[in-house]
């Protein structure tokens, strides 16, 4: 932590880190419904493959999250879950360019939902890596993996999006 004493220990804020942790857990309600959507519209297509494999890892990720949770003695607020995958479901309103049917523009705003959701969760995985020297319950080099595999899926959602804005805007 910058600014700290060498030698000092610094308490954390387990209420902030609390909420935070749970604000977070309802992010990934969304975030893996979201990816399960877009998977499901996509799979018999070239972006299901990698699409399946990033809703495994979105999945793994709640996991390892939840985990955390337990470490640090916090469960999920059942009230945001749930205020999270209504949103998320509420989302699927939203108008495609097209009456009935998967329009290409689904695509293109889904995929940036998916990496709007990864990208906080990168940052999820780096604020607790900021705590983690003063946080014995958090393991480091585990949150350290967890930020890598943030960094490959958002470089992978980014490739799928480019190409499927390509496709869909295309003259």
């Amino acid at each position: 932590m910058s600014g700290q004493i060498p030698g000092t220990f610094v308490c954390v804020n387990e209420k902030l880190v609390r909420i935070y942790l749970q604000d977070h857990h309802a992010g990934s309600t969304t975030g893996l419904e979201l990816a399960r959507r877009v998977h499901g519209n996509n799979k018999d297509n070239d972006y299901g493959e990698p699409l399946g494999k990033i809703v495994d890892e979105i999945a793994a990720d709640r996991k390892s999250l939840e985990s955390i949770m337990d470490d640090l003695g916090f469960g999920a607020d059942p009230i945001k879950d749930l205020g999270a995958w209504s949103l998320e479901k509420v989302g699927r309103l939203k108008l495609n360019g097209q009456i009935t049917g998967y329009s290409p523009l689904s695509r293109v705003v889904e995929l940036e939902g998916l990496m709007t959701g990864i990208t906080g969760k990168i940052g999820l995985w780096l604020a607790l890596l900021e705590l983690a020297p003063d946080e014995p319950r958090l393991d480091a080099a585990r949150l350290e993996r967890l930020r890598e595999r943030g960094e490959s899926q958002r470089t992978t959602v980014e490739e799928l999006r480019e190409r499927a804005a390509r496709e869909a805007f295309a003259g």
